[in-house]
């Protein structure tokens, strides 16, 4: 059995990147472990949302918990940075937030746990944190560099098929996917071209699991959000299958997993 590590930037990432993912290796018997670089706490939160007291960290702290629970992560742990916002928000450079962390400590903040846990995978972002987020970028930055000074056997990129997205978009209106110019025009930067996708792991089975994990994050994903508001076979079309880069070596040909049969 094998052991690994996902390291995400927001409670809500691990459901929407790799939840799939993270439940079937569970299922499989493999030790899974999230670590999040930040609590969320600058997200957006529907007016009313909140108890009375309640910040949007210990909502989103909550929530995590479920989704981990959901996916069947062995340990989740924070990296202790704050969160960032939105790229080219004044938040940006708050000297506590991941964005402004020094690349080398973070990285060794990760790495130590990679060390503990023995990790033999570890997953990161792609170059531009999928969608240029400055949390998600600096997960990159820090998880290839943790994986290096670990020695970490396995490391991957989760990304997103572009290609296979702007399918859907020119598809959408018969396979039920909410679509509109706004939209369009983001899918034409997000993610990575299918070319350069050396791994896809087939979730469908794991669809049912990855939207209730999803739905755990009640305060970022709500019942009318694009996520969850599309039909279930549009959702399975759209979250069906979860991307990966391998960057620790190529493979000999296209991976359907993180591991090997049989590990």
């Amino acid at each position: 059995m094998a052991t690994a590590v996902f390291f995400h930037a927001h409670p809500d990432d691990e459901a929407i990147s790799t939840g799939g993912t993270m439940a079937a290796m569970a299922d499989a018997g493999h030790r899974v472990v999230l670590v999040t670089a930040t609590r969320g706490e600058l997200g957006e939160v529907p007016d009313g949302l909140l108890g009375p007291g309640e910040t949007l960290s210990e909502r989103r702290a909550r929530e995590l918990a479920a989704s981990c629970a959901e996916l069947g992560v062995a340990r989740q742990e924070y990296l202790g940075y704050g969160d960032s916002g939105m790229m080219g928000e004044d938040s940006n450079d708050d000297a506590g937030c991941f964005w402004q962390a020094d690349v080398d400590e973070a990285a060794a903040r990760l790495a130590a746990i990679l060390d503990e846990e023995g990790a033999d995978v570890l997953v990161a972002y792609d170059e531009h944190g999928g969608y240029g987020h400055p949390d998600h970028i600096q997960v990159h930055r820090v998880g290839m560099r943790a994986g290096e000074r670990a020695g970490t056997g396995r490391v991957y990129m989760a990304t997103v098929n572009r290609d296979h997205m702007l399918d859907l978009a020119d598809r959408a209106d018969d396979v039920g996917v909410p679509m509109d110019d706004e939209r369009r025009v983001f899918l034409d930067t997000l993610g990575e071209r299918a070319e350069r996708i050396t791994t896809a792991v087939d979730v469908r089975a794991y669809i049912p699991r990855k939207r209730r994990a999803m739905q755990h994050h009640a305060s970022q994903i709500g019942d009318t959000s694009f996520f969850l508001s599309m039909p279930i076979e549009a959702f399975t079309e759209v979250w069906g299958t979860e991307w990966y880069i391998r960057v620790d070596s190529t493979p000999a040909g296209p991976e359907d997993a993180l591991v090997d049969p049989g590990t």
